[in-house]
């Protein structure tokens, strides 16, 4: 999210406070749902990205998205012919207001169990109150929601038959998470990566954060995962991250391997870094 259009945003109650603070009308604009591979399906909008797996015992949700987005995602789910009720665990990139907002609602909509990696955990139960950057903003904040299990770095997360790895890239958040599973299609294995976010926010402090010590250390163990990951499916918390509105028009010509970028997996993830270390150097010499 981009702090810089964020500020001077009044504050307001309830859902139409997050509406009002997006700075990217895509993060609100309905975009199609579809079978990206196997059981895999994209639900969210056109920039905020979510995520249902489906199988035989219950569906998995990645990313609640806004509180306005709950609706757009249910809609998503049900136009692909599957129950909304059907989602029994909820999980989340991490816990900046524009990707779990929502949780609170679906929980309530679905009973779905919450989890979430435990260094995000007090800022989900909180509201975004305990956020090292953003808790004393209250156009940040979002409706808290209670934890159901506490995800540590490489929990996994099995239900019918699929098993999600939860991996430990932190810096945009303390707990930020980058998700991997397997699919099948056509015969073949597909490693997929969901990337949770590997972006420096303006105004993040990198040197000397007191809120926030390890924060250089962290983004770089993230990037060193990140870099080892295999992957076939490039994915992410935001549709930007994988080019999503322009390789759709491919998928949906026909083109089932649109999302099969290996290549340009490993040239963001390269982009993200060399921007992180242009930062940490520019801030260390104290040019902020």
């Amino acid at each position: 999210m981009n702090l810089r259009r964020l500020i001077g945003i009044c504050a307001v109650l309830g859902s139409s406070l997050h509406l009002a603070a997006a700075p990217n009308p895509a993060w609100t604009k309905p975009f199609p749902p579809f079978r990206i591979a196997g059981n895999l399906y994209y639900v969210g909008s056109e920039d905020l990205a979510s995520y249902l797996i489906v199988t035989p015992q219950g569906d998995i949700l990645i990313n609640s998205s806004l509180e306005f987005s709950v609706p757009l995602i249910k809609r998503s789910v049900e136009t692909l012919g599957f129950k909304f009720s059907d989602v029994k665990i909820l999980l989340i990139s991490h816990a900046h207001y524009d990707h779990c907002a929502g949780s609170a609602r679906i929980k309530q909509l679905t009973g779905a169990k919450y989890y979430v990696m435990d260094a995000d955990v007090s800022v989900v139960e909180s509201g975004g109150k305990t956020d090292f950057q953003y808790g004393a903003q209250p156009h940040m904040l979002f409706p808290s929601a209670h934890v159901d299990r506490v995800l540590h770095d490489g929990s996994t997360v099995p239900l019918g038959g699929t098993v999600l790895t939860a991996h430990l890239t932190a810096g945009h958040t303390k707990g930020t998470t980058t998700w991997t599973l397997n699919e099948t299609e056509a015969g073949r294995t597909l490693h997929v990566v969901i990337v949770g976010s590997p972006n420096v926010n303006p105004g993040y402090q990198l040197a000397g954060n007191k809120a926030y010590p390890r924060i250089a250390e962290d983004y770089k163990r993230g990037f060193v995962v990140l870099n080892s990951l295999p992957c076939d499916i490039f994915l992410g918390a935001h549709g930007g991250y994988f080019d999503l509105a322009a390789k759709y028009p491919r998928w949906k010509a026909g083109d089932r391997d649109a999302f099969i970028d290996p290549v340009g997996y490993k040239a963001y993830i390269a982009d993200r870094e060399h921007a992180f270390e242009a930062e940490l150097k520019r801030q260390k010499a104290g040019t902020r």
